[in-house]
């Protein structure tokens, strides 16, 4: 049976190396996977990737890549040779350059389209040039991107929690949801995500992996912070 904790990845949004390293040690067994990021990666290179599996625990590696077909590909066998769990790729404008990923992969690793980042408002979409039926209804484009994403063959989408139930809907239970933005209720105050559930929320709607970061991260005591997630999310599953 799933453990609770296995649904939480803590984003390691740091940029040394040294401080990652501290909140996998610190975290280690009371989350199930580490998020790296560009910045992270940039400045670590593989060493973090080995570092969080020397600690037993699975990788979500965020690059959110977004290139020209061929680039994407050989990108994908790159992170495939580093035997993390998922990593991400923007569904973009293009249906060739998901399944590029797809193929890059090899199936060694889960392929995450990024469908609509949770930092981004109706008015962002807007100053953007989309179609009046998207900045009315932001779900529009996270459906029409998951489709694309589904029809490419990826393995799942990152999507916010107010999603979730309507691609699980549509596009079956196997298709995987991460969903950032994840706030406790106690935590919902104004900071740059917009679009924002809580944990029991994200995962009652059926999200099968939530990023949780600064409430974990700014809590007096970590560990028992993603503890309390841990149990909101038993109370659910």
């Amino acid at each position: 049976m799933r453990s609770a904790k296995d649904y939480i990845i803590f984003p390691l949004d740091v940029s040394s190396l040294n401080e990652a390293k501290q909140y996998v040690q610190l975290l280690s067994g009371h989350v199930g996977m580490f998020k790296v990021g560009l910045e992270l990666f940039i400045r670590t290179g593989p060493e973090i990737i080995t570092f969080i599996k020397d600690n037993g625990a699975d990788i979500f590696l965020d690059l959110k890549l977004h290139d020209i077909p061929a680039t994407v590909l050989r990108a994908m066998r790159g992170i495939a040779d580093l035997n993390v769990k998922f990593a991400t790729v923007h569904c973009g404008e293009s249906e060739t350059m998901l399944r590029s990923a797809v193929e890059g992969s090899g199936g060694r690793v889960g392929v995450l389209g990024v469908t609509v980042l949770t930092s981004v408002s109706g008015d962002d979409i807007k100053h953007s040039g989309f179609n009046e039926v998207y900045v009315s209804d932001m779900s529009r484009l996270v459906m029409k991107r998951a489709r694309m994403a589904k029809d490419a063959g990826v393995a799942g989408i990152v999507c916010s929690g107010l999603e979730v139930k309507m691609i699980k809907e549509n596009f079956g239970s196997e298709f995987i949801t991460v969903t950032p933005g994840i706030r406790p209720a106690e935590g919902m105050g104004k900071d740059d995500q917009q679009r924002v559930v809580t944990p029991g929320q994200a995962v009652k709607n059926g999200a099968d992996y939530l990023v949780i970061g600064r409430p974990i991260r700014d809590a007096k005591d970590p560990k028992a912070a993603a503890r309390k997630i841990s149990e909101e999310i038993e109370n659910i599953a």
